[in-house]
């Protein structure tokens, strides 16, 4: 069974990592809000169209729910807009590692330190070297998506300043 969520969580990166270079083409063809709204709404539709059908009862609701618990909602809010914003200007590849570093990060520190109520689990080597690993990770793919932005602007004739700031 544990073999089985790995695959599945890995399945559902991919499909978060389409989903947002997906999201990035469209919110730069319609804007940023527009798709991001485009987001909500469907899942918002589906999810009650879920909890209608198949979720069972449980103890507490939204509204009897520790207010704290409820913020979580926001940061999806937060995480798509800036995806959607970041994603066609600095590629899927660093966005997405760029999405993976901060969560492992903030994982880290959350099992650390126990925070929201989780069990407390303690940094070792193998935690520092997943976190510099990472580091490198996107140190790599940045550079590369520079090196290659900067040949192509050659290549074009351009110039290294950026367009919408350039003088007439």
């Amino acid at each position: 069974m544990l073999i089985f969520m790995i695959v599945l969580v890995v399945a559902s990166g991919a499909i978060l990592c389409a989903q947002s270079a997906i999201n990035g083409r469209l919110g730069s063809h319609v804007g940023v809000l527009e798709s991001a709204w485009l987001t909500f709404t469907l899942g918002a539709m589906l999810s009650l169209l879920y909890a209608f059908l198949f979720e069972p009862q449980h103890a507490l609701t939204l509204f009897t729910a520790p207010r704290w618990q409820v913020t979580g909602a926001f940061f999806g809010v937060v995480y798509m807009l800036v995806i959607v914003f970041a994603m066609p200007r600095v590629g899927t590849a660093a966005a997405t590692v760029s999405v993976i570093s901060g969560q492992l990060l903030m994982s880290l520190l959350i099992d650390n330190f126990g925070w929201l109520n989780n069990p407390v689990i303690r940094l070792s080597g193998a935690r520092y070297a997943a976190m510099i690993l990472l580091a490198i990770a996107l140190f790599l793919i940045y550079r590369s998506n520079a090196r290659q932005g900067a040949q192509a602007m050659a290549l074009n004739g351009e110039s290294n300043e950026h367009p919408h700031l350039k003088q007439s």
